[in-house]
């Protein structure tokens, strides 16, 4: 819910923001439509692997430069950026999205937001359901995207030790409050925190 609120498709499941604002560079935008965020730079990868089943991959990725204003070389430029990153989507872009695994769904759906160009990625829950060999090569991409700055990546995720240690800044929400804001080692390296917000033993952990 809160990433919806932030890319604007509340109202698309009868939803609004009814207090507060949402600010983007500076800028009011929760009264923006999705698409003008989208040019703006703020990208939502929604939960569930959303892709256009009839497309292939390749067709898939091109429709994240639909908003970009960007030259054939460009967009070939960026496709070979992402095939970069995520090598199995190269050697399966011809192939049609229905017929791909879940890891190879999820990996083309952050890949059609990055060619987007994003200033704000937006994930919700992009582990879920995904064998661990594909969470850790999600994750070390978006390692590499973090570190190469100019990119804010916001994270939704149920696992939350795998999100304590990639985020250097965590929020905590309990029926839509949030019960910690603060330094992800603070949480991690604090035990009764970790009881309290998390509900996480030292033995579970």
């Amino acid at each position: 819910t809160t990433l919806k609120a932030i890319s604007n498709i509340l109202a698309a499941e009868r939803g609004d923001v009814t207090k507060g604002s949402i600010e983007y560079k500076n800028e009011r935008v929760d009264q923006l439509s999705p698409n003008q965020l989208v040019t703006r730079g703020v990208i939502q990868v929604m939960e569930g692997r959303h892709c256009f089943a009839h497309l292939s991959i390749e067709d898939n990725l091109l429709t994240g430069a639909y908003t970009r204003k960007i030259s054939n070389a460009e967009v070939k430029q960026e496709l070979e950026k992402i095939y970069e990153y995520f090598t199995r989507l190269k050697i399966r872009r011809k192939s049609q999205a229905a017929y791909t695994s879940g890891g190879e769904q999820q990996m083309l759906s952050i890949g059609r937001a990055l060619v987007g160009n994003p200033g704000v990625l937006l994930l919700d829950e992009p582990m879920e359901g995904l064998a661990p060999v594909i969470i850790d090569q999600i994750l070390k991409v978006l390692h590499s995207l973090r570190a190469s700055g100019g990119l804010v990546i916001v994270l939704v995720e149920q696992y939350a030790l795998m999100a304590l240690e990639f985020a250097p800044r965590t929020i905590v929400l309990d029926r839509g409050c949030a019960i910690f804001d603060g330094q992800s080692s603070e949480l991690s390296g604090n035990p009764e925190l970790m009881s309290s917000c998390l509900g996480l033993s030292g033995a579970i952990r």
